[in-house]
């Protein structure tokens, strides 16, 4: 199993942010979290990453769990936070060597190449992060999350503030890139 999940709980003072969640992700699935704002949806994703600690339950990616062995899950995972922290004076391009290089990934400008290819970066990939619309910046963000071609993808709100193609676009990119791995 990917990603499972059994009695997550996140309790931030007396408020429960998540209260016993079960849930399982497969390598091929795309599992999307649907609730209102403040239902717990980002507080998860976080757990899942290994960013918060959980108050109760156990998570685990690939085998890994994710408060005693967060550095193996992170190598596993590719995030995209919704607040998507871009350096914006930086080139695409340029942007991308870097995150490959915090990954130590071999064969550094092939891979940059098949990301800018993967996320329809071509045209944009010369230009200043701080000059692309949200729609080419998100594609920047999920470039960034699958450069090191993790197992499983986590992806918070990467639609959001698209227009109806770029929307259109995101969605089979993220549908594609599911075939072969873990998407939440």
């Amino acid at each position: 199993m990917s990603v499972s999940v059994k009695g997550l709980t996140k309790i931030y003072g007396e408020q429960r942010a998540i209260d016993n969640i079960n849930f399982e992700a497969k390598k091929g699935e795309i599992l999307g979290f649907l609730g209102p704002n403040g239902a717990g949806k980002t507080t998860t994703m976080k757990i899942l990453t290994s960013f918060i600690p959980a108050s109760m339950g156990k998570a685990t990616v690939c085998g890994f769990d994710v408060q005693e062995e967060e550095m193996e899950v992170r190598k596993r995972i590719g995030y995209l936070p919704e607040h998507n922290p871009l350096y914006k004076d930086m080139y695409v391009r340029e942007y991308l060597r870097f995150i490959a290089g915090l990954h130590k990934i071999k064969n550094v400008n092939q891979r940059v190449d098949e990301m800018i290819e993967t996320t329809g970066l071509e045209r944009e990939q010369k230009k200043l992060i701080s000059a692309l619309s949200k729609g080419y910046r998100q594609r920047v963000g999920l470039a960034q999350a699958m450069i090191h071609d993790p197992e499983v993808l986590i992806l918070d709100e990467p639609t959001t503030g698209l227009d109806p193609n770029q929307l259109a676009e995101i969605r089979a990119l993220i549908k594609r890139t599911g075939q072969d791995k873990t998407v939440i």
